[in-house]
């Protein structure tokens, strides 16, 4: 895996092309050239992913709990050797500095292993009857073949998961790969084959998303959705899903909001918040985006976060002492640009970054606006790329009305050293994730997922697995 290799469909337990011959392109985000290519799934392609994931299902749902979790901790511990080699295809095709892209890939070795364990804990229980002669029980079953839609900002992140959390609960799977970086998950998805999944139990395409969608979730071999990305196509997929009974779990879109108050230890609160927001280039569903700073300590805390911000190294992921690597694609840094422009045009203060860098890549600078108004676009779109918008607030109820105006509410921060004011955040904002005087989100054993428009259901912690499991009770007399 030392060059950029060519993806091909994995579907039956074995890669390759599709069968039209159809190719995408892959490019380099850090220098727009074409590195590979990838197969285009079709229809013919995925009616033969469905037969596969049908054969695949029953085989792996008879398949003890035991030894599905050994055959994951042995796929956890292929991925830890190849940590390397995956995380230099990560940075090629996604951008990211390569230190983000080997956190990245170890930690998706350590969630492998907690749905392994997650597999042989999947209780059912036993229900006190009315009567002597009778026995109640409730047991839980998988729920059958998973369609998987995941993007592509965390390659490998958001897929393992939902690999992880069918295969412990003994479901198949089919994942639609995001098109833009699709070595990195077809490297995970060679570490289950390598490490014993059977054939049909894990298949991967890559191809036209609608029409992927549009086919896998209506069909009657799928029995569950699992999608993470934007909210308006979240909506459209999760409407779909319920014409036709299928459960959904959605991770979303967000827009985070990061309350420093003045009797925070401001110095903690801008190392973190600014390692944070730039990790990623800001391409980040849980990055903090609204700075909402206690007034008597703004001007100071801006200050501070915006040499923060200037301070970071920007450029090729490949290259020693990057920090912030380009944006996925083209698109993201028009993105920037026009939203940039829309809040200054509207009277918030640009005060560093705010321009695109160099005439290749898809670089732009980490940018702090401040004062930013609330008709700004920003300040209502997922900007979903390095921009910190800051504005000031004066009382607990002023930022927690500010906290919680838009329909997001996937993930919340917070600095202070009161008591009364952590308590009341932890009642009052409305987020799926709130954290408070560190950054302590998304680890494999905590919930991870949003409310409102960011969505429904978790990815993570002891609940994750639920969703891929029927509770059936039976009662005998």
């Amino acid at each position: 895996m030392s060059a950029y290799p060519d993806t091909q469909l994995f579907i039956d337990g074995a890669w390759g092309p599709a069968m039209a011959g159809g190719v995408l392109p892959v490019l380099n985000p850090a220098t727009g050239e074409q590195i590979g290519t990838l197969a285009r799934a079709e229809i013919a392609d995925l009616d033969r992913a469905l037969a596969a994931t049908e054969r695949g299902f029953h085989i792996w749902r008879n398949t003890s709990a035991y030894e599905r979790a050994r055959i994951m901790r042995k796929a956890a511990t292929l991925l830890r050797e190849r940590v390397e080699a995956i995380a230099r295809l990560m940075t090629l095709e996604q951008g990211k500095p390569l230190a983000e892209s080997r956190v990245e890939t170890a930690a998706a070795a350590d969630i492998i292993d907690w749905f392994a364990g997650e597999a042989q804990r999947a209780y059912g229980w036993v229900i006190p009857p009315r009567a002597g002669h009778i026995m109640q029980t409730a047991v839980k079953e998988p729920v059958g073949p998973v369609a998987a839609f995941a993007p592509w900002n965390f390659p490998i992140n958001q897929i393992v998961r939902k690999v992880s959390a069918a295969l412990a609960a003994g479901c198949s799977i089919i994942a639609k790969g995001p098109e833009e970086t699709p070595a990195s998950p077809a490297a995970l998805i060679q570490a289950f084959h390598d490490a014993g999944v059977p054939p049909g139990v894990i298949g991967l395409v890559y191809g036209d998303p609608a029409t992927i969608s549009t086919y896998l979730i209506p069909h009657p071999v799928i029995r569950k959705i699992t999608f993470t990305g934007s909210t308006p196509v979240g909506k459209t997929l999760a409407a779909m899903a319920g014409q036709h009974m299928k459960r959904a779990t959605m991770e979303l879109g967000g827009h985070a909001p990061a309350i420093v108050f003045e009797d925070a230890d401001l110095d903690i609160a801008v190392k973190l918040l600014a390692a944070s927001k730039f990790r990623n280039a800001g391409q980040v569903c849980v990055s903090p985006t609204r700075f909402l700073v206690q007034e008597r300590v703004y001007d100071r805390f801006v200050a501070d976060f915006a040499a923060a911000a200037s301070a970071i190294t920007v450029g090729d992921g490949l290259a020693e002492g990057t920090v912030m690597g380009p944006l996925a694609n083209p698109r993201r840094v028009q993105a920037m640009e026009a939203l940039v422009q829309d809040a200054v045009q509207k009277g918030a203060t640009l005060v560093t970054g705010g321009e695109r860098l160099g005439n290749a890549g898809n670089y732009f600078q980490p940018t702090v606006l401040s004062r930013v108004p609330l008709d700004a676009r920003a300040m209502n779109e997922e900007p979903f790329g390095p921009l910190a918008l800051f504005r000031p607030f004066s009382t607990l109820d002023d930022v927690l009305a500010e906290a919680n105006r838009l329909p997001y509410g996937l993930a919340a921060y917070a600095y202070t050293s009161s008591a009364a004011t952590v308590q009341a955040l932890s009642t009052r904002v409305e987020s799926g994730m709130l954290s408070i005087n560190h950054a302590g989100l998304a680890l494999p054993e905590t919930p991870f997922g949003g409310m409102k428009d960011s969505g429904y259901g978790s990815e993570g912690g002891a609940e994750a697995i639920d969703a891929y499991l029927n509770t059936k009770f039976v009662t005998v007399a």
